[in-house]
């Protein structure tokens, strides 16, 4: 009988290969899938015909930040509904309302009483600060939203609004998808290419010797290559990266206080105020746009709306109460603080919010679904720098960017980095 010893303990090493290389294959498929991650923003609403955009642009930042506490577009909030404001009254009594509400009611005006008389008798704050251009543009903003049956809002459990997945979310999902397919695929071939290799040496077991025919017959044992040197040193190996990878995680996280959310003195739901009623942030927390700090609102537009409304859907009318006495016993709220760098750290508020134009949401992610505040991002230097590396220069209606954006233009957008923003200096001084 001839031997063929050499060739078949070639080919049965092959096949153990094969064997590991398919094990590992499949370790790592089981890794990718396990780590594949689940996975937006506002479209803005289209003008009506003949709206000019800028003017309705304009209006919407107004109304956001002036009217949206008490009105909405389409139905009744604190104050009437504004759809087709502009057919119930012209635009000049529009104008003078907004100015000063109390002098047009005292005035006897029939249809300031009526609403004055319909809404609890609470007269509208007066605006004399906005010109009589922005309070049209008010109106051009209000003619051109749409309604809101015509706004089709994606929708999740219980019917809760759902965040739209990001684009970068979505092409990462897409490659990791792709991986995995590849890796099955492979997987797939290793296995086939094995099969056909024992088929082949089985059909030549009458040729074999007997120690080789042994080898061709034998079968795979999963506890034995779990028991294996190789194996366990793999595994051994594995664990003590990721029990490594852990640690370091940890260490780099020591002081870091993301999801931080305390308990406050009085329950406040953002959820409720800036997520179902569309408070404007800006509209509590004042100095966002003017300072370094946003500030925690005063008591004073707390009782804006409380004066009038005593008892809230989520906590009746104790959480107001503890508001309304403390506003009479003239002694502030001792809120606990959530938000907090250190003091060698150096953040101007105005500067990202104003000049940036960075939006409240990209650093304290989703406050209008917030029962509780919590802190959403690290607040770390490596996520400042990253920021910073990633973030164009806003430019916009900004001249004093102009002749650096100009001569920055052929080699793409400049970023917050180029124009100093990885200065020590900047934050540290």
């Amino acid at each position: 009988m001839p031997k063929l010893t050499d060739k078949t303990n070639f080919n049965m090493s092959l096949t153990n290969t094969i064997n590991r290389s398919a094990i590992t294959l499949l370790l790592l498929f089981l890794s990718l899938f396990v780590s594949l991650p689940s996975n937006g923003q506002d479209k803005p609403a289209a003008g009506a015909a003949g709206a000019d955009p800028e003017k309705v642009a304009e209006g919407a930042k107004l109304f956001e930040a002036n009217c949206k506490v008490c009105h909405a577009i389409d139905k009744v909030v604190v104050g009437p509904a504004l759809r087709d404001v502009e057919k119930r009254k012209p635009i000049g009594w529009i104008v003078n309302f907004v100015h000063n509400s109390s002098k047009v009611i005292a005035s006897g005006d029939p249809y300031a009483v009526e609403l004055f008389n319909k809404f609890g008798k609470a007269e509208m704050k007066s605006f004399p600060e906005l010109s009589d251009d922005q309070i049209k543009n008010i109106v051009e903003y209000i003619k051109s939203a749409p309604k809101v049956e015509d706004v089709k809002i994606p929708t999740g459990k219980d019917g809760e609004q759902t965040e739209a997945q990001s684009d970068e979310g979505g092409y990462s999902g897409i490659i990791l998808i792709l991986i995995i397919i590849v890796l099955v695929l492979v997987l797939v071939m290793l296995v086939v290419f094995l099969s056909v290799l024992k088929r082949y040496l089985k059909d030549k077991e009458e040729k074999l010797a007997e120690a080789d025919q042994e080898i061709v017959n034998q079968k795979f044992d999963v506890l034995k290559v779990i028991k294996s040197k190789g194996f366990l040193s793999i595994v051994g190996i594995i664990f003590v990266a990721l029990a490594l990878r852990a640690c370091w995680n940890n260490m780099l996280y020591v002081g870091v206080d993301q999801g931080y959310a305390p308990i406050q003195p009085i329950p406040f739901s953002h959820k409720l105020h800036a997520g179902q009623y569309k408070i404007d942030c800006n509209y509590c927390h004042t100095g966002v746009t003017k300072g370094k700090q946003a500030n925690i609102p005063s008591l004073n537009i707390c009782m804006n709306c409380h004066t009038h409304i005593k008892s809230g859907p989520r906590f009746g009318q104790d959480g107001i109460a503890k508001v309304v006495d403390a506003y009479n016993s003239n002694k502030p709220v001792k809120w606990v603080r959530v938000h907090n760098l250190p003091d060698l750290a150096y953040f101007n508020h105005a500067q990202h919010v104003q000049v940036g134009g960075i939006e409240c949401k990209t650093c304290h992610g989703q406050i209008d679904t917030m029962e509780v505040v919590r802190q959403h991002s690290p607040l770390t230097m490596g996520w400042c720098i990253n920021c910073h590396r990633e973030t164009a220069v806003n430019g916009k209606d900004n001249a004093y960017y102009d002749k650096l954006l100009e001569l920055h233009s052929k080699k793409g957008p400049l970023k917050v980095a180029e124009n100093g923003g990885l200065e020590c200096s900047k934050c540290h001084y």
